[in-house]
């Protein structure tokens, strides 16, 4: 074990895990973090805390996470490039692994002018997998960046990057998880998947790559609100492609909803059959409420409970 987190024993044992994610409040009312954990508890292995996603201003993740951990649920930090530098970064890491965080996303964050601070100045001192290798130096030799000043305790972290296997250049999207998984990186969580080919030609190339033997690959999912929503991600969303067949499906349903939970099954059936894949990691962006449902229909349920 590398951190001993419940996301690793899972894995590490063999199980197809399911994670999930959760935005904090736009503010410090943590009912926010309370009614959503509720809804995940017992149905996801994990849950994701995002970093100020969408460059939107919200509680921190580090101390959305802590929160997590007080209402019985395994959280996920994600930290991004954006909005610190080096100094920041290692030092709410160490803060993390004293709050009890085991688990970490090393992301390169939205751009601010997405966000509510568009005259905010982006800081990107180093990038994700600059983050991702500092990370396992602090773990693994117990050092900061630099490597002259020794670490007082341990940093227990299980490490996680992010991967987009639909953005261009398609070619390069593998070589850039594997650049990740030399780095350090134990699992990594995809863009959520509409695209099932490309998806699968992608995982052909982490094969021939040997990624899929270096880390665990969790498979993104978001699940279809209606037809409005799938047309507004295939047009305004970047890195994501949804094919017209299963918008012209989502258009056709009585109900929306309904359609949009039966792909999300059907899709987390047909990628537990892909040579590599270890899990899924199911974003229900503010539909915290149907990842029980989900998980329940897709035959996720019980999850293990590993010693």
């Amino acid at each position: 074990m590398k951190a001993g987190s419940n996301l690793e024993k899972v894995l590490s044992a063999g199980h197809f895990a399911l994670t999930s994610e959760l935005g904090p409040p736009k503010g410090n009312d943590i009912g926010v973090i309370r009614k959503k954990v509720d809804f995940l508890r017992g149905n996801v292995d994990a849950v994701n805390v995002t970093d100020n996603q969408t460059a939107i201003v919200r509680m921190s993740s580090i101390a959305a996470c802590s929160f997590v951990i007080q209402m019985g649920m395994e959280p996920v930090m994600q930290m991004v490039c954006r909005d610190r530098n080096r100094i920041a970064m290692q030092s709410d890491i160490f803060g993390a692994s004293a709050l009890g965080i085991h688990n970490i996303v090393c992301l390169t964050g939205d751009h601010h002018m997405f966000g509510n601070q568009v005259n905010a100045k982006n800081v990107h001192d180093l990038d994700s997998v600059q983050l991702i290798d500092m990370v396992r130096n602090m773990r693994d030799n117990h050092t900061l960046l630099g490597g002259e000043d020794k670490i007082e305790g341990d940093i227990n972290m299980f490490i996680g990057g992010a991967a987009n296997p639909f953005a261009d250049p398609f070619e390069f999207r593998a070589l850039r998880a594997a650049k990740k998984a030399a780095a350090g990186m134990d699992f990594i969580q995809t863009q959520c998947i509409y695209d099932m080919n490309r998806f699968r030609e992608w995982m052909r190339m982490m094969r021939d790559l040997g990624v899929h033997e270096k880390v665990h690959i969790l498979a993104g999912i978001t699940p279809m609100k209606s037809a409005g929503m799938a047309r507004y991600m295939a047009k305004n969303v970047s890195g994501i492609i949804i094919p017209d067949a299963l918008i012209d499906r989502m258009a056709k349903a009585q109900k929306g909803a309904d359609e949009g939970i039966k792909i999300c099954v059907e899709q987390i059936q047909e990628l537990r059959e892909i040579e590599g894949v270890h899990g899924i990691h199911l974003m229900a962006i503010e539909w915290e409420h149907m990842v029980g449902r989900i998980a329940e229909e897709a035959g996720l349920l019980p999850r293990p409970q590993v010693a």
